[in-house]
């Protein structure tokens, strides 16, 4: 396995990172992850702006996007697979121990592995932890990542593959690591980005092409939809038939429409 790591193709088993990296010590980092099919990212240009506007507002020097597009290029290329996540990270680099970075270079890596296609549903929980809308990070994809860990484990051991957050007034946000959608009389809705959420790439392209209103809904909205689903870069669009003790028809109609949609959208164009 080849990754990208501060400029040059490097063998997995050989590479290393500082152990005073900013994104090890203090998770003072940003990433993208992307799906590749058959050797290509999608939506490469939209997760390079993501990417530089969480460096922009987490404070980090403006990535080199030219050398970034490079760098996923040369990984893809090295370690052929049909279906992929690539993952991007960019990191405050060097510094001493505590919060205040240092004089070094951030740090960027850029590394790949295969993935299996996702199931067409999937069971979810809500868990009692908030997302702070409020907050420095909201809305930036941070290598700050514990509570996911924490509420993704929380999930697992309910036999769900997603954990769901409210935020700190009690409105519908996100998953730890996808957007959600939810189906209230045969209308399409999903959390407004001022929810706290993490404006997603394929949360963007399944509004644009289903038509899905931004809508500030309360948690309990779970509790009544009739159809929910997520999406995320590796899921696309999934249909959630059980949220916490909750059956539901999945996929709905409305949902199974999204799915298509985006199926055959994203196969048109890999770039959108």
């Amino acid at each position: 396995m080849k990754i990208w790591l501060d400029g040059a193709l490097r063998d997995a088993t050989s590479a290393r990172v500082s152990v005073f990296d900013h994104g090890l010590t203090v998770g003072d980092g940003i990433f993208e992850t992307m799906k590749t099919v058959n050797g290509r990212a999608f939506a490469l240009t939209r997760h390079l702006d993501r990417l530089a506007r969480s460096a922009r507002g987490l404070g980090l020097p403006e990535p080199d996007l030219d050398e970034v597009r490079r760098a996923c290029r040369a990984v893809v290329d090295a370690n052929p697979m049909p279906l992929g996540r690539l993952r991007v990270t960019y990191t405050g680099g060097e510094s001493p121990l505590g919060s205040d970075r240092g004089e070094h270079p951030p740090t960027l890596v850029v590394a790949i592995g295969p993935v299996p296609r996702r199931a067409d549903t999937t069971a979810v929980v809500t868990v009692p932890w908030t997302r702070n809308e409020r907050g420095a990070l909201a809305g930036l994809k941070t290598t700050s990542y514990a509570e996911n860990v924490v509420a993704l484990a929380r999930a697992r051991e309910r036999g769900a593959t997603e954990a769901l957050f409210g935020n700190t007034v009690g409105r519908l946000c996100e998953g730890t690591g996808s957007n959600v959608f939810v189906v209230l009389d045969g209308q399409l809705h999903t959390p407004p980005v001022a929810s706290g959420c993490l404006a997603g790439i394929t949360r963007a392209l399944a509004v644009e092409w289903s038509g899905a209103q931004e809508t500030d809904l309360p948690l309990d909205v779970l509790d009544r939809a009739e159809e929910i689903f997520l999406t995320s870069t590796l899921r696309d669009v999934q249909a959630v038939h059980r949220v916490d003790g909750r059956e539901l028809p999945a996929p709905g109609p409305v949902t199974a429409k999204a799915m298509r949609i985006f199926t055959e959208r994203s196969a048109d164009d890999l770039d959108p």
